[in-house]
């Protein structure tokens, strides 16, 4: 028998990934500003385009928020 699906605390997990990939973003801005003149492009360019995957996934952590919020109205 399948277990029932529990998403009690979805919207928690998900607060806590919004708030881990805010940090890390913020961790490879302060890494490029403090070092940008010590790094290799190559490096930089890898950094910013974590940055940009993270700007992302924040993005969809909020929708999933959002759906989330909206299907617990619904009970």
């Amino acid at each position: 028998m399948a277990k029932p699906d529990d998403r009690s605390d979805n919207v928690d997990k998900l607060q806590r990934s919004i708030q881990n990939t805010i940090e890390n973003f913020r961790e490879g801005q302060d890494y490029l500003s403090e070092h940008a003149d010590e790094i290799s492009g190559e490096e930089k360019e890898q950094i910013e385009e974590k940055n940009k995957k993270r700007l992302h996934a924040i993005e969809g952590f909020r929708e999933e928020v959002k759906d989330e919020a909206a299907h617990q109205r619904k009970k």
